[in-house]
């Protein structure tokens, strides 16, 4: 640990903190002034009146769009609350962002939210005002943003209900989203529910119609039927849906292997009932872990002793390590977060070899022979290569790996807390397997491989071909192109570009690693899971 590292990482936790100031800016001063002066609250502050009084809110995919021509954030804020003690999955409209307009950003933000529902059996509440869709980018949108419509009943029908609650516009498709929903509130005089607002529907029929007749809060209320709660005003509003969840009679299903839970909130926090000891080591001291230059390994129990519960009577030691001795660059033992069992999995030395490879596809096995959740902790080049290893089957030992976590079927939650380089990002469940949750910490890097190792490839191959053809090589000239590669894999790496294209549900401070996966434990148990009763062929 060394006050270099400590540093650096401030220093990245400066960069998130500006960034994560811009998404909650959203359309900015002028706009979120003119929303306030119309006597409307911002999407954040709709979310701190609907969930429990001092509880937590998780927000996921805070940077989504970022890097793009779209605002930070992508006009929506998503995330997982608490409201009348039931975990429920959030999703507000910004109307201070184009009033709210989804673009294909919002689209992708939304459809994580409610897959993030769907596999964990959460209510959804839809806090709606949008104008529809960004309209320049409407290609990119109406195809596949029919799907939102299919999640919404999708829900209904698997009895995770779907509230909506309309603060202003929610038009054409948009629509839909209170005419699918199981609850549907609106807000009177404010609320405007139509397939096609008044110059559409001028052009379309010549019918001269105001908003109020064709799609206000009161006609929904006693003429179509759409409204079930007509609200005053939006804390009324907010009300009615904090007694609609009240209502749904929801319950986590209960698990006598981890005993009865509780919702985490200000005074339960987001573990179960048994009690549980905070980590023997401080969590502050995650910031002085992770060296600048990833090319420096770090060990991992250090994160474990800082994020995992301590010693205490009722659980026994914080960490017991599995096979220690063999594959050492992989770490694999067994732990508990916030009195929550967990099976984890990181990486030590960086590289995986044909016994860690082996050591993770035993361990995850156990893992779904006991119903533990498992953990990734990512800091990773890849599996090994070279001639000893391909020869000692260093492909059929990944492949094992990647079989095991890929046919696992207990919940899985992934960190990102340094390199998460090739297939090692696969092996170790990167996003393209679905951990139930992925986040990063500001250290993080992904991509294909390393930027001077991608770079080294691409002079070599090129060297090769220009001797092939009998030319030579300018390597001089070729130094400038190999500089601006590695520039670009490098950039290309950083984690808010890869929050950005939401590969993450976030970029988090390490020191709040521990909450974190304590929230996401507390939510997976909404939903029962059993491990895996079988596998793919395992080659020998």
């Amino acid at each position: 640990m060394t006050t270099t590292h400590r540093e650096a990482m401030q220093t990245r936790l400066a960069e998130l903190d500006e960034q994560h100031a811009v998404a909650v800016a959203g359309g900015g001063e002028r706009s979120v002034r003119r929303h306030h002066d119309r006597g409307k609250l911002l999407p954040r502050e709709r979310i701190e009146l609907l969930v429990d009084e001092g509880s937590a809110f998780l927000e996921l995919s805070p940077l989504a769009g970022w890097g793009s021509d779209f605002t930070v954030g992508a006009s929506v804020v998503t995330g997982i609350g608490v409201i009348e003690g039931v975990e429920c999955v959030i999703t507000a409209n910004d109307p201070s962002v184009k009033g709210g307009a989804s673009n294909p950003f919002t689209v992708k933000k939304v459809f994580r939210a409610a897959q993030v529902a769907e596999e964990n059996g959460l209510p959804t509440v839809a806090l709606v005002e949008s104008g529809g869709a960004d309209l320049p980018t409407q290609k990119e949108i109406f195809i596949p943003g029919g799907r939102l419509f299919r999640d919404i009943t999708r829900a209904s029908a698997a009895k995770n209900p779907t509230i909506a609650i309309v603060f202003g516009n929610s038009t054409a498709g948009g629509a839909y989203v209170p005419g699918m929903s199981d609850y549907t509130v609106m807000v009177r005089e404010r609320a405007k529910v139509f397939l096609g607002g008044p110059p559409l529907v001028k052009m379309a029929t010549g019918e001269d119609a105001d908003d109020e007749a064709l799609g206000g809060a009161e006609m929904h209320a006693r003429t179509s039927g759409l409204a079930d709660y007509l609200a005053d005003d939006e804390h009324d509003a907010l009300r009615i849906g904090r007694r609609i969840v009240a209502r749904l009679n929801h319950r986590k299903p209960l698990r006598p292997a981890q005993g009865p839970s509780v919702a985490w909130g200000a005074t339960t926090g987001p573990g179960p009932v048994d009690g549980f000891a905070e980590p023997d080591a401080d969590p502050d001291e995650l910031l002085d872990l992770v060296p600048a230059d990833l090319k420096e390994p770090f060990d991992p129990r250090e994160v474990i002793a800082r994020v995992c519960d301590g010693v205490s009577a009722t659980n026994g030691a914080v960490f017991d390590e599995f096979k220690p001795l063999y594959g050492p660059s992989l770490v694999t033992g067994w732990a508990r977060i916030h009195g929550r069992p967990i099976g984890i999995l990181a990486n030590a030395q960086g590289v995986l070899f044909s016994q860690e490879a082996q050591k993770a596809t035993q361990f995850v096995q156990l893992a779904n022979q006991s119903d533990t959740p498992l953990l990734f902790l990512h800091n990773t080049t890849g599996y090994m290569v070279g001639e000893e290893y391909e020869q000692g089957g260093i492909i059929k030992h990944g492949a094992m790996m990647i079989n095991a976590i890929s046919n696992s079927t207990v919940p899985h939650l992934t960190v990102i807390m340094g390199a998460s380089y090739g297939a090692g990002n696969y092996g170790m469940n990167g996003r393209a397997y679905d951990p139930r949750f992925l986040f990063t910490w500001p250290s993080a890097k992904s991509a294909v491989m390393g930027p001077a190792q991608l770079a080294g490839v691409l002079e070599i191959v090129a060297r090769g071909s220009a001797e092939a053809k009998g030319e030579t090589f300018d390597a001089e000239g070729f130094a400038a192109i190999k500089a601006a590669v590695e520039q670009q894999v490098e950039e290309q790496s950083l984690p808010f570009v890869l929050s950005g294209m939401l590969y993450d549900d976030g970029v988090i401070d390490p020191r709040d690693t521990r909450t974190v996966l304590a929230i996401c434990l507390s939510v997976i148990e909404n939903r029962p899971w059993s491990g895996a009763g079988g596998y793919g062929v395992f080659r020998p």
